[in-house]
């Protein structure tokens, strides 16, 4: 199973006739500003227009990760996957086995823990390890926005909350009625481990 990598968002929404669906498969642009688009496509700036999402699905293939996800409801989102730190480790372990000794083998197996550690820190967005920093106990959405000195909730949702709990890296004390007045998070004991890490890299 994948972590969330990266989740990109965009507070518009796809152009009329063009769904989720279509994007996994060969489609016809439908630029928000044609007299814009084509300039820079001619410039170079961009690459045929109406082949980025088959890039991105092409690009996620190739590395044999998980396929990206398009999403459409209040805001548009991608969401790009990437390995897990375990998956990271059992790669570097049946690339390197079979050429390495009983010393060689205790550093593949050190280096692997390491790379494994540091991808723990790469899953995280720079707003997730932002958040993860200044949590402590249960903290109500106010409570987080406040001390993060955010104002606009729908963007502190889709770039704080929602990638942080989908990454499992906090949780809800009311998870059963998301939008309980009440709701409050914490810290998961991935979330926990997370915070100790970058707290030891500040």
């Amino acid at each position: 199973m994948s972590n969330i990598s990266q989740i990109n968002w965009n507070p518009g929404k796809l152009p009329y006739g063009l769904t989720t669906a279509k994007l996994r498969e060969p489609h016809n642009s439908i630029p928000a500003n044609p007299l814009l688009a084509e300039p820079m496509y001619l410039s170079g700036y961009i690459e045929r227009m109406g082949t980025g999402t088959g890039d991105i699905i092409r690009l996620c293939h190739d590395k044999h990760l998980k396929a990206p996800e398009f999403i459409q409801e209040e805001f548009f989102r991608t969401i790009i996957w990437r390995l897990q730190p375990e998956e990271a480790r059992e790669q570097v372990t049946e690339q390197d086995s079979g050429e390495a000794n009983g010393e060689v083998s205790g550093e593949v197996t050190e280096q692997a823990t390491e790379q494994a550690t540091e991808q723990v820190t790469e899953q995280a967005t720079e707003q997730v390890k932002r958040l993860i920093l200044i949590m402590t106990n249960e903290m109500s959405r106010q409570q987080l926005m406040d001390k993060l000195v955010l104002k606009h909730r729908p963007s502190f949702l889709y770039t704080y909350i929602q990638p942080a709990t989908e990454g499992e890296w906090i949780e809800m004390t009311i998870p059963e009625n998301p939008n309980d007045p009440n709701q409050q998070y914490r810290l998961t004991a991935k979330g926990k481990a997370l915070q100790q890490l970058l707290r030891r890299k500040k």
